[in-house]
């Protein structure tokens, strides 16, 4: 299958209009209800049909969607991403006011390229709880309009700094927000983006963002670049992927976790019971025993997708000698003997076979030996329900920028491998024997 231009054009537009994990889920929502998915909510009991696809979604920042086969058999082909990315996060109390200047005082979210955030324009998004007569509601924030910036320090005044500059979160990477604002500015222009007063937003997480939109470039227009392409490029093929597979033999799903930049563990993240909960819950709903749960469970397999690291142009000998990969080249199969990646050989295999039958072709990422490489949310995830899982992803540049790159053609790689996935059919025939269907 081959996809049209528009299709890439599409997920950037998903990601522009998705400037925090609150607004990722929300979008991937209305993707799956516009397909005729249904939603559930965790708080009351379910009820699910053969032929219909469901999600459901926790604290709105999470999502696990999938569909029921008709027949219900099989175990689960799963493919998981996450939908939060590096940032900055507003504090409780954000405005500082001193030396003429309406600063905003942030905290670092996850492992940011903190120099690349000076210099562009900013705005906040994120989410509020507001008082809505004796209920607490939710409500999306996006303060959509270039808001705030991150100035640098002149070189005559940082001559040595700026060859090597090492930045305090605390002093040198304060957005300013006005210069004579009087107090409460920032108050205002949150509780209007809500639709509210300010006396009526009870609390907030807020978070920085890049206004960058996402382009494609290059002399064949063989890169895109894009904030937040860690892991939105990811999720949205996700689910973009379950869409496509409209005729499931097994039980696909798909599950986008929060705060994998922050170590997973909360109760949105892959490190909680999310996953668990919600796979005991199909099987209970299909009648299931815990024992054919189980079985279901050793019949499946889990594909952690998360980008990885291109070869750098300039830099090339930050990648292992032998085992980089090239954007447009294919999707990139990664690997960590201190199992940081879930990878083995069985878990590689059966997902290269389902690219063999995709016609994607696959390439392989190892850290080198002395650089320590960072982790995912597979064997995350592995530790509340294990099974095999193979970490996966595209390659891209400038990882943890708030302005990423990677090949346009490997998106159209992963839609391909995922809705193969989706559609397979996973058999465990014997002790260390899996049969393949597609």
């Amino acid at each position: 299958m081959s996809y049209p231009r528009e299709i890439f054009q599409q997920m950037l537009d998903f990601i522009e209009s998705s400037p925090s994990c609150y607004h990722a889920v929300h979008n991937l929502a209305g993707m799956l209800e516009r397909e005729g998915f249904s939603p559930l909510e965790e708080s009351a009991c379910w009820t699910l049909a053969p032929g219909r696809g469901y999600y459901t979604t926790r604290n709105g920042s999470s999502l696990i969607a999938f569909r029921i086969p008709e027949p219900a058999e099989g175990g689960f082909l799963i493919a998981a991403a996450h939908s939060d990315s590096p940032a900055f996060k507003l504090k409780r109390r954000p405005e500082l006011k001193s030396k003429h200047y309406l600063r905003l005082n942030v905290e670092k979210y996850g492992g940011a390229i903190l120099s690349s955030w000076l210099d562009r324009p900013l705005s906040i998004a994120g989410r509020v709880a507001v008082r809505d007569r004796d209920c607490v509601e939710q409500r999306l924030v996006n303060v959509d309009r270039d808001l705030v910036l991150i100035p640098n320090v002149a070189i005559h005044m940082s001559r040595p700094a700026s060859e090597n500059a090492a930045l305090n979160p605390q002093i040198d990477l304060l957005p300013l927000l006005g210069q004579s604002e009087p107090e409460g500015t920032l108050d205002e222009l949150i509780a209007k983006s809500a639709g509210t007063e300010p006396g009526a937003v009870l609390d907030s997480d807020l978070f920085l963002y890049l206004r960058e939109r996402g382009r494609i470039w290059g002399a064949q227009e063989e890169f895109l670049s894009s904030p937040r392409l860690d892991d939105l490029q990811c999720a949205w093929a996700c689910v973009r992927g379950l869409i496509e597979a409209n005729t499931p033999q097994a039980i696909p799903v798909c599950a986008v976790f929060d705060n994998e930049e922050v170590g997973s563990t909360t109760k949105q993240g892959a490190d909680s019971t999310f996953l668990q909960d919600t796979l005991e819950r199909i099987s209970e709903c299909l009648g299931r025993s815990r024992q054919e749960h189980r079985a279901a469970l050793a019949s499946s397999l889990m594909v952690s997708v998360d980008n990885g690291h291109a070869v750098h142009p300039n830099r090339p000998e930050k990648s292992d000698e032998a085992n980089y990969p090239q954007m447009n080249q294919g999707v990139v199969i990664k690997y960590s003997a201190n199992q940081k990646y879930t990878t083995d050989a069985v878990s590689a295999a059966l997902f290269q076979t389902i690219c063999q039958k995709a016609e994607v072709p696959t390439q392989v990422y190892l850290n080198r030996s002395d650089i320590p490489g960072g982790s995912t949310l597979g064997n995350i995830s592995n530790a509340h329900v294990s099974l095999l899982t193979v970490d996966v992803g595209l390659a891209q540049l400038a990882m943890h920028s708030p302005f990423e790159t990677a090949g346009v053609q490997d998106t159209a790689y992963l839609l391909r491998a995922l809705a193969g996935l989706y559609r397979t059919k996973l058999l465990c025939v014997g002790p260390g024997r899996w049969k393949v269907l597609a």
